[in-house]
């Protein structure tokens, strides 16, 4: 495939993302921006969020992973349902009664004004560096397909990706996304689909032959029962994607947001439900291509790069296959990248406008005015965060998110959990201290489990971090201080 072709189907995309953009933003303000005036269908939000949900970063990292961890990350997204189906009898119910935009600002009511806004700012760190890792594997691609060979500057593919994004998102923010994230999800999975479907025909199996295959190899291990101090154990795994799930969901402006844009309870919870049953099946799918990738390496003498994340770009761009692949994985790649990348620029929006500068009691126009430079400005910090991460960036980037989450989303868990299940009210001020001081102290546990205990933490530091905040937020309780239930 030339060069000009993929940059045709890119800005033909990007036309389509813009049209819808046009046709959605019409009569729009800024509660069509923050939660889509709680008019989105839930069937259109649940399958708009499976390509949210899964991104860039599964649509490339999950294949890779297979190589070196099987089929185990399955462990993990069937702990997912467990957490999802928390997230929406719990959570949810919570934020639709208090009838939320921003949902830190239940901790504001629960605690007070340094407890919301520590919260705040941990979603804006968690979101921004997760935003930020799943734009740069986007870009990175593209950089090496297509901008290296005209010797354009990495900075402005970054550029060029950021101001796409920018503009259909600016004018109706969650309203134009509900409906975007659903094409989005059309094409990522039709590449998926297209791309086992060339690979198994290659190979001359038949549908039945690649299952068999696919099953009966030494990457298909699922699930791993005997070494406990394993990163891929079970029971780590299960839990960990159970909590994950909980604070990347249910903790998440970016994720919550859409759900906010239901009409009401009961259709949020339809749309989490589905949601949660066809991520198992897709995530089992990206699993599958993983396996059908390494097994068409080793038939056809492909060498294995270097880093894993390379390995789907380099034998769908390559002459390997049909160029009918090339042409949909850049459009499946974008699909999915762009499906996350645009709700969290809207989210971290949402946040930074509602619970940082205090924006409830402004008119419509200075509402708008603000929100409009707030969107400007963190278009901007995610295009430096992508320039850094391409200097350090050296592993394989979903593994990079979830462990960044462990720390970031942590102290949110112990703060939302206190709050639910205990009636105490605590000593506010000092909750910004404590909330730094709890994944500084999972830090130095990890690496004394690691050095002298030979224990490897896999992704259970998010449970360990949010249990010391816990605790730590029982330390500064009112004694014989209640809140009234």
């Amino acid at each position: 495939m030339s060069y000009l072709t993929i940059i045709f189907i890119i800005l033909l995309y990007f036309l389509i993302l813009l049209v819808i953009s046009h046709f959605t933003s019409k009569k729009s303000d800024n509660k069509s921006f923050f939660i889509g005036n709680k008019k989105s269908p839930w069937f259109v939000v649940a399958f708009g969020m499976i390509g949210t949900s899964l991104s860039g970063v599964t649509f490339i990292s999950v294949p890779a992973w297979v190589g070196s961890t099987q089929f185990t990350y399955m462990q993990m997204v069937f702990g997912y349902f467990l957490g999802y189906l928390v997230v929406a009898n719990i959570l949810m119910p919570l934020y639709y009664k208090l009838n939320l935009i921003s949902i830190y600002s239940y901790l504001e009511n629960r605690f007070g004004f340094y407890s919301y806004k520590t919260a705040s700012f941990f979603f804006l760190l968690s979101r921004t560096i997760g935003a930020s890792c799943r734009l740069f594997l986007v870009a990175n691609v593209l950089q090496i397909i297509v901008f290296d060979q005209w010797n354009i500057p990495f900075f402005v593919t970054v550029l060029i990706t950021i101001i796409l994004i920018w503009l259909y998102t600016f004018r109706a923010g969650i309203k134009t996304i509900i409906w975007t994230d659903t094409l989005q999800t059309i094409f990522m999975l039709m590449a998926l689909g297209i791309a086992i479907v060339l690979i198994t025909k290659e190979l001359n199996w038949s549908f039945t032959e690649m299952i068999r295959e696919v099953s009966m190899s030494e990457h298909s291990k699922i699930f791993v029962w005997d070494d406990w101090k394993s990163k891929q154990h079970f029971l780590k795994q299960f839990l960990s994607g159970a909590f994950i799930a909980i604070v990347m969901t249910g903790l998440d402006q970016d994720m919550m947001q859409k759900n906010l844009s239901c009409k009401n309870i009961k259709e949020a919870k339809k749309n989490m439900l589905f949601f949660s049953i066809i991520l198992i099946f897709v995530n089992l799918i990206f699993l599958s291509l993983g396996a059908l990738l390494l097994i068409f390496s080793h038939e056809k003498g492909i060498s294995l790069p270097e880093n894993p994340d390379d390995l789907f770009p380099i034998i769908a761009m390559g002459n390997y296959l049909s160029p009918f692949l090339s042409l949909f994985f850049i459009i499946g790649l974008i699909a999915a990248s762009y499906s996350s990348a645009d709700s969290a620029l809207t989210s971290l929006t949402t946040s930074f406008t509602v619970d940082i500068l205090n924006s409830k009691n402004l008119s419509e126009k200075k509402l708008k005015n603000l929100r409009v430079k707030v969107h400007i400005f963190f278009s901007i910090l995610l295009f430096f965060s992508i320039l850094i991460l391409k200097i350090v960036n050296n592993s394989n980037v979903i593994d990079v998110i979830f462990t960044i989450a462990g720390y970031t989303y942590g102290p949110l868990l112990g703060l939302y959990s206190f709050g639910l299940f205990t009636k105490f009210e605590i000593k506010d001020k000092f909750v910004p201290f404590l909330t730094v001081i709890s994944p500084i102290l999972t830090y130095l546990i990890n690496i004394f489990f690691s050095n002298y205990l030979d224990y490897q933490f896999a992704y259970e530091s998010l449970i360990l971090n949010g249990l010391i905040t816990f605790f730590f937020l029982f330390l500064i309780r009112k004694k014989n201080n209640f809140i009234k239930i």
